[in-house]
């Protein structure tokens, strides 16, 4: 959930029965959250002067900013802030977006085409243009990052544009040069060696839908004319054949090359690329958007890309790694990371333990301990501790799931407090 404080002069953050921004009788801001280790008032964020600053609220399990306990804390650009189970990051953004994109929840995201949900304001602004593009016969470049999640975008495009006809992906670079043109444009029987039989190619393929050109920067030359007569005429040549055959499809390139120093070099055709961009759009790499790390992962999820075995959940310390890696190989990398760390996971739940080295080691120094017992603090988890194993009769994954932390860290504790959980088990 996006939270705008732009005007705010105090946001109270606390425990409630769902998700909601409202204003409490004193006529003060309050976020509630429907999580269980947060306290009723939890925090505070407050304006001081031009900066704003979070403030514990004397809650039970204490506020953390960036993996360590705070009282108070100026924020800054980029801080992660932890309140019970939940984290929130701190973001200023700039003029442009910050008044214009439609608030966003994770439950609206879900109806929307995955690759156009963002919490990023200036981003959300971005692809509210480019969905009023999707209806319209305009031909669409997406620029970005191998791993960016250009298909998806393009998918997401072909189902906003209402056309009837299938969405075919083909990859310009894997395809053997020689035969680019075949497999594009198809050919007719005889038309050489193994063409047994006519074969309408991915052009005709696609009739009355999208064709999607991932990494058209890669096209052969020979091949980047006769794709030009396909944008400019609407019809192809296949392979051996005297006769055209008209075709009515919607282009939508992709590339991670930059087609500029291509048409500088004369490597790609300008007509060509004055033809497939009709509207460009770049999309962000990873490490630029990391507000939406959890909204990917939800949508990896809801896609069933990731092995779950009924359920999965991200213990906090985990959540901080993957919101403070820059993922070089951006979305790509995320979805691999969460399917190894899903597969890892004890009871379904990722720890920094299940994370790739590399990810883990995003915390620093703030990875261990986790979950840090404040002063004052562990007579009551001892308590809630011996009643949880007196519930769960001694099953230490049933007390981790109750609440909401990592097994390890329920063992850690049980040791710590001298706690046997044989003797709560059935004799």
């Amino acid at each position: 959930m996006r939270v705008p404080l732009r005007g705010c002069e105090t946001l109270r953050i606390g425990r409630g029965d769902e998700r909601a921004l409202r204003w409490d009788p004193d006529g003060v801001q309050r976020l509630a959250v429907p999580d269980a280790r947060m306290s009723g008032t939890h925090a505070r964020i407050v304006r001081s002067d031009l900066a704003l600053r979070v403030e514990d609220a004397g809650s039970t399990n204490g506020t953390l900013v960036n993996g360590a306990a705070i009282a108070a804390h100026v924020l800054r650009d980029g801080d992660i802030v932890e309140l019970g189970q939940t984290l929130f990051m701190f973001r200023t953004i700039e003029e442009e977006g910050a008044n214009v994109a439609r608030e966003l929840d994770p439950s609206t995201a879900a109806a929307t085409q995955p690759g156009l949900s963002t919490l990023d304001p200036n981003l959300a602004r971005r692809l509210e243009r480019l969905e009023r593009v999707a209806p319209s016969p305009l031909s669409v470049l997406l620029l970005g990052e191998t791993g960016t999640g250009k298909e998806v975008l393009a998918r997401a495009l072909h189902a906003l544009s209402k056309r009837p006809g299938p969405f075919v992906a083909v990859n310009c670079g894997a395809i053997p040069a020689n035969l680019v043109e075949s497999h594009l444009f198809g050919h007719v029987r005889g038309a050489f060696s193994g063409a047994v039989r006519d074969e309408p190619g991915l052009v005709r393929s696609a009739q009355y839908g999208t064709l999607l050109l991932d990494e058209i920067g890669d096209l052969p030359a020979s091949s980047q004319a006769a794709l030009l007569r396909v944008l400019q005429e609407g019809e192809v040549l296949p392979v051996g054949s005297t006769q055209t055959a008209k075709v009515d499809v919607r282009v939508v390139a992709a590339t991670h090359m930059p087609l500029e120093s291509l048409l500088e070099r004369g490597a790609f055709r300008r007509d060509l690329y004055a033809r497939i961009a009709g509207y460009t759009f770049e999309i962000p790499p990873l490490r630029a958007r990391l507000v939406d790390v959890g909204l990917l992962i939800a949508a990896l999820l809801a896609a069933g890309k990731v092995e779950t075995r009924g359920g999965l959940r991200i213990h906090r310390a985990a959540a901080r790694a993957m919101v403070r890696y820059d993922w070089p190989m951006n979305v790509r990398e995320l979805e691999q990371c969460v399917r190894a760390a899903a597969v890892l996971a004890d009871d379904g739940v990722i720890t920094h333990h299940d994370l790739p080295a590399p990810i883990a080691a995003a915390l620093g120094d703030a990875g261990e301990p986790e979950d840090e017992v404040l002063d004052g603090q562990e007579e009551e988890l001892r308590r809630e501790l011996l009643v949880r194993l007196a519930d769960a009769k001694g099953n230490v994954s049933e007390v981790a799931r109750a609440m909401g932390k990592a097994r390890q860290q329920i063992q850690r504790w049980v040791r710590r407090f001298g706690i046997d959980p044989g003797n709560y088990r059935a004799k």
